[in-house]
C-alpha cells in the first residue's frame, strides 16, 4: 500500500490510540474545538491537531470554522467499513465458540 492510499485508509486512521480516543470524544458530543480536546491527552495542540489531520483525510472527521475557531466533528460513515470487515471474524468466533460448547457437552 502507498501512502496515498494510507492516506484515506480508514484502517490506518485508527490504529493509533490517540486517534480512537479523539473518534470517541467526538462521538460523545456534536462537535469540539481543538482548545477542548487537547486537555483529554498528555501532548500540545500541534500533535492532536495531527491526529485530527490524519482523520481528517481517512473522512472520519469534517471541520468547520467559526470566526477564529475550528470545530471537529465525527463523520462515523466510514467506520462502516471496519465495521463490515469485522463481521466476518465475529461470524468465525461464533461458530468456534459453538463448536466448542458441543464438544464440552459431549
Amino acid at each position: 500500500m502507498n501512502n496515498i492510499d494510507q492516506k484515506h485508509d480508514v484502517f490506518v486512521a485508527i490504529a493509533d490510540p490517540t486517534r480512537r480516543k479523539l473518534i470517541h470524544l467526538l462521538a460523545s458530543t456534536e462537535e469540539l474545538p481543538l482548545h477542548e480536546l487537547t486537555p483529554y491527552f498528555q501532548m500540545g495542540r500541534t500533535a492532536v491537531s495531527k491526529h485530527l489531520s490524519i482523520l481528517k483525510e481517512a473522512d472520519l472527521v469534517t471541520n468547520i470554522k467559526i470566526g477564529r475557531e475550528t470545530r471537529y466533528r465525527l463523520n462515523a460513515a466510514p467506520l462502516q467499513e471496519v465495521k463490515d470487515w469485522l463481521s466476518f471474524y465475529e461470524k468465525f468466533w461464533n461458530e468456534k465458540a459453538l463448536l466448542l460448547k458441543n464438544i464440552l457437552e459431549e
